[in-house]
């Protein structure tokens, strides 16, 4: 009877298994509304994590994000961390999400503002810098997580989201 038990419980373990966040992905963040927002539901698509700033020369790059994002949302998620680092940022969460839907109608997840350098930078970031060993210089950097974190290219803030350094990498997921 032990035999049979661990047999099925051989059998099923992969089951179970691939239903598992990653570690990557297991982080409590809440979006600028308040609501939870879970990556664990978009480790199996490409990534791209960006650190934004309603008040930096690069702010119009949130057009060619929601470009992006509205265009692939079924396969690419775009999500969007909000930070003062740099001295660029709006002071509220409301003052924020107002500024992005009324500017750029953004739609992709933006989360609450947090910090993304240092030793305060939300559990995201830290990862990045961890896996990358590089940390934003500055608003608008953009991290493209490749699924179930297979690896990760970093892009400067003077990288636009539709380059083809970025595209290049996602042609497999763009719709056409």
């Amino acid at each position: 009877m032990r035999i049979i038990f661990i047999f099925i419980s051989l059998l099923f373990t992969p089951l179970i298994s691939l239903g598992a966040c990653m570690d990557f992905y297991n982080q409590d963040l809440k979006t600028l509304q308040g609501e939870k927002f879970n990556l664990c539901e978009h480790q199996d698509k490409p990534i791209l994590f960006v650190n934004t700033a309603s008040k930096c020369g690069f702010t119009s790059q949130f057009e060619g994000l929601e470009n992006l994002y509205r265009e692939n949302k079924e396969n690419i998620m775009v999500v969007g961390f909000p930070s003062n680092d740099f001295n660029q940022e709006l002071t509220t969460d409301k003052e924020i999400q107002d500024f992005c839907k009324m500017t750029y109608a953004v739609e992709f997840p933006m989360m609450s503002k947090s910090n993304v350098i240092g030793p305060k930078a939300n559990p995201v970031y830290k990862n990045l810098a961890t896996i990358t060993g590089e940390a934003p210089l500055w608003n608008f950097y953009k991290f493209l997580v490749m699924p179930n974190a297979e690896s990760v290219h970093v892009f400067g803030s003077m990288t636009s989201p539709d380059s083809k350094k970025i595209t290049s990498l996602l042609k497999p997921y763009i719709n056409n």
